[in-house]
């Protein structure tokens, strides 16, 4: 029995055992695949119809509205303004999650409560939008005559389900 020896740098060597030839070793496992990296978006550009006007006069119209987290759906309900009148949620809602107004130096609910009801509105139904992963609406049949059309499947509130 014959065996022959690995030597240094040699990539592969054939072992014999008697007159046969043993394979090679197997190449060693791949690597998997790199997972390709999915960012989350997190904050979303919008342009308000009408725009918030501020003191001097200056017309605001292009922002910013980053995603809600639950804690910024629970803080204001323990607002005395909230609680005293639940629809200023929506108020003090916005006024967290709007992180940019044209030049302003900050949004807070005081400006978002200071806006035409047109760009609340609007708002409310983009907040829906990126807080409902990019819609709140859905295509459904009519049963009795099989034509289609859209239902709202959000709350009639901000912080609603």
């Amino acid at each position: 029995m014959r065996r022959t020896a690995v030597r240094a740098g040699a990539a592969t060597a054939a072992v014999t055992v008697g007159e046969r030839e043993a394979p090679p070793p197997p190449p060693p496992p791949a690597a998997p695949a790199p997972t390709p990296v999915r960012h989350l978006q997190t904050e979303f550009p919008f342009e308000l119809p009408r725009g918030y006007v501020d003191e001097a006069g200056t017309v605001h119209r292009d922002g910013v509205m980053r995603l809600a987290t639950a804690r910024d759906e629970l803080v204001p309900l323990r607002d005395i303004r909230v609680q005293e009148n639940p629809a200023y949620l929506t108020v003090v809602l916005l006024g967290r999650v709007i992180t940019r107004l044209g030049t302003l130096p900050l949004v807070h609910d005081g400006i978002v409560e200071n806006m035409f009801a047109s760009d609340l509105a609007f708002l409310q139904d983009f907040y829906r939008q990126i807080n409902a992963e990019g819609h709140t609406r859905a295509t459904v049949e009519c049963p009795h005559c099989a034509e289609p059309f859209d239902v709202e499947l959000g709350g009639s509130r901000l912080g609603e389900s």
